[in-house]
């Protein structure tokens, strides 16, 4: 058995696709141009690459696209106090605090999120929007759990009624990937690094959602035939430009049913949500009405 690949390039560019057709209308029907700012603090490298590939796809579907760069020794008050200036931006119609923080203001990070307008918080972190999608209301949602929804549902592959088995609590996947699964009826075990016999609960999953932070750490007898296999894990090797996932890809695709490729998978996907969301806060700003992802 060899698992089919669950295309991060392919669905991307379907939901892109899609949304520029709203952004068509946006412009053309009610005279309103996107545009997502991005806050970075710090000189982080990685996240520049991930802000740059952002401020990218956004110039590609014709979104105003900022990138407000701050001194990562900026206090808490200061930063704050930006987030205000664009909460307060008749123009500005979403707002991004590219993570992880300096190390200084991680402490005050769910803070510092919570800051940002709820209708501009286009990641979903903020403490209402997360707040929200545990009550089952789906807002601006996580990109990334949300995208990784959107790719099951594109697929063709059933949720209701499945044991999905999510490795990773925290707030940007783990967390909001679990009320996601649980409001399309599956049901949902959620693990994480204080799990004891972990294989006895993944070899259990017929959907497995993996973002644990750990390269290869899901190996092929962790798995269940036939299970659908989520890879949300990012790691870089050490010395190298390359990318590894949370899966042992290679032995876990002989079991899977369907598996996502690290890279060319979630990635993709996230940032094509991140647009979707921008486009949504516009609506929720301005009470417009208009279809975001159509059906395929």
């Amino acid at each position: 058995m060899t698992a089919e690949i669950l295309d991060g390039k392919f669905y991307s560019e379907k939901i892109k696709n899609s949304l520029m057709k709203s952004i068509d209308t946006l412009k053309t029907t009610y005279n309103v141009t996107p545009k997502l700012v991005v806050v970075i603090v710090g000189e982080d490298e990685a996240s520049k690459i991930y802000v740059a590939n952002k401020h990218k796809t956004c110039l590609n579907l014709n979104i105003d696209s900022d990138i407000v760069q701050l001194d990562a020794n900026i206090s808490k008050e200061e930063l704050i106090s930006e987030i205000e200036k664009l909460n307060n931006d008749p123009n500005v119609n979403g707002i991004l605090i590219q993570l992880p923080l300096p190390q200084n203001l991680r402490k005050d990070e769910i803070e510092i999120l919570s800051a940002i307008d709820p209708i501009k918080d286009v990641d979903g972190f903020s403490a209402i929007n997360i707040g929200k999608l545990e009550l089952g209301v789906e807002n601006l949602v996580p990109c990334t759990p949300y995208g990784c929804v959107k790719m099951l549902e594109y697929a063709g592959i059933e949720i209701e009624g499945k044991h999905a088995v999510v490795i990773g609590r925290s707030n940007i996947v783990g967390r909001p990937m679990y009320n996601l699964l649980l409001a399309r009826n599956a049901t949902v075990t959620i693990c994480h690094s204080k799990t004891k016999n972990l294989a006895e609960f993944t070899k259990q999953a017929d959907i497995l959602v993996v973002a644990i932070g750990k390269p290869n750490f899901v190996t092929k007898d962790m798995v269940k035939k036939g299970a659908v296999v989520i890879d949300v894990g990012i790691n870089r090797v050490p010395g190298t430009r390359k990318i590894n996932g949370d899966v042992d890809f290679e032995s876990v695709k002989e079991v899977a049913s369907h598996i996502t490729p690290v890279p060319g998978g979630v990635g993709l996907i996230t940032i094509a949500m991140l647009i979707h969301n921008t486009l949504k806060a516009i609506c929720l700003q301005k009470n417009i009405d208009i279809p975001l992802l159509q059906d395929y």
